[in-house]
């Protein structure tokens, strides 16, 4: 019998790599190097392998992967960059650490990926950059944003903390713009054990600048050349990360058969709208995301915690209407997709640790909120 299911299984996931990674810890600890060693330039050149790139720069979190990226395309002070309203804070803020200004634009209403059609209506001559995010491990609509940013000379750059090995049109997030980023925060489909992220692109001369950018504008010890930083992936969770590289495939199958007993069981439920998943897209499910109608999100989450049954919001409270972007023109603007997104949409257990028993748990404790016997 299943007296609870957490939103994530932590302690599996550790349990399932406890021996390689005490072997990459016991490795790493007699290597006598423990900064931007050989365990960074083995995972830089694996994870560029993954997103089909030259070039992949290990920092020190997914923030400063987008500062670092914006920066070193030149942008600051009086230039604009369009983003979603409902993604997560970081796409903003990575923004406004260059002192350029983030402009906010809607979610479509069926992806919840940004708006192509909203990006368009965005641009204004200060306009340099979209920064995208491929919301929830699903790509976003890259052909139109490539299309609508080479029509206006704008840099692309995808977010991608949420998607690694996704996939678009067959093609890996990653290398779809003109640069990307990731987070290994460990709750993320590819988890360090710690803050680190990564950059990946395939220009060369950007990521030149950005590996000088990253080590206090130095590849020459103690001679600067510009004014850098300090935002290297840190050599012990590189260790970490390459233990489970080569499993991020099996690991995001197990995440696909999760959302395939969701999809099947909660199919047909009036007061449940499911993730829509356009053919050209391959998702990684890093969340499991349901919009809750009616009004009744409130009740549900009750009923799951009735039931010990994990749960997540993503996100409840839109950029916009952040208290850190109140001086924002677009602040005081109605964006009813994304508020409405943020209002109803419900994160359900998700990942490659949930067997089979305890999702169909969830799925019959849903069923028993909604009175369905049979589906």
């Amino acid at each position: 019998m299943i007296n609870a299911v957490p939103f994530m299984h932590m302690k599996r996931a550790f349990q399932d790599f406890e021996k390689p990674l005490n072997d990459a810890f016991q490795k790493f600890m007699s290597s006598g190097h423990y900064i931007l060693g050989s365990e960074v330039e083995v995972f830089e050149k694996a994870f560029a392998e993954i997103c089909n790139v030259k070039f992949c720069i290990g920092v020190g979190n997914g923030l400063e992967a987008i500062t670092l990226v914006l920066q070193a395309w030149g942008i600051g002070e009086g230039d604009e960059v369009i983003c979603a309203t409902n993604s997560f804070v970081a796409t903003a803020l990575g923004v406004s650490k260059t002192n350029a200004t983030p402009v906010l634009v809607e979610s479509d209403e069926k992806t919840y990926n940004i708006d192509p059609q909203e990006i368009e209506k965005a641009i204004t001559p200060k306009t340099k950059a979209i920064a995208l995010t491929h919301l929830y491990g699903q790509p976003a609509a890259m052909d139109e944003i490539m299309a609508i940013a080479r029509r206006h000379n704008l840099k692309v750059l995808e977010d991608a903390a949420q998607a690694h090995s996704a996939k678009y049109k067959n093609r890996p997030v990653g290398g779809l713009g003109d640069a990307a980023t990731f987070s290994f925060y460990p709750t993320k489909n590819l988890g360090a054990f710690g803050d680190g992220g990564a950059i990946t692109l395939n220009d060369e001369d950007v990521a030149n600048v950005i590996l000088k950018m990253r080590n206090y504008g130095s590849t020459v010890k103690y001679h600067h050349e510009i004014l850098g930083t300090n935002s290297r992936l840190d050599e012990i969770q590189a260790a970490f990360l390459n233990t489970k590289l080569d499993r991020l495939d099996e690991l995001n199958l197990k995440r696909q058969d999760v959302a395939n007993i969701y999809l099947q069981q909660l199919n047909g439920i009036e007061g449940i709208t499911l993730p829509y998943v356009p053919a050209e897209m391959s998702p990684i499910w890093h969340a499991f995301v349901i919009l809750v109608k009616d009004n009744r999100r409130t009740d549900l989450i009750k009923h799951l915690e009735k039931n010990n049954i994990g749960y997540n919001v993503h996100y409840p409270v839109p950029i916009h209407k952040q208290k850190c972007y109140s001086d924002l023109k677009c602040a005081s603007k109605s964006f009813p997709i994304a508020e409405k997104q943020a209002s109803q949409l419900l994160s359900l257990p998700c990942d490659p640790y949930h067997t089979k028993d305890e999702i169909m748990h969830v799925c019959n404790v849903i069923k028993e909120f909604y009175r369905v016997s049979d589906i």
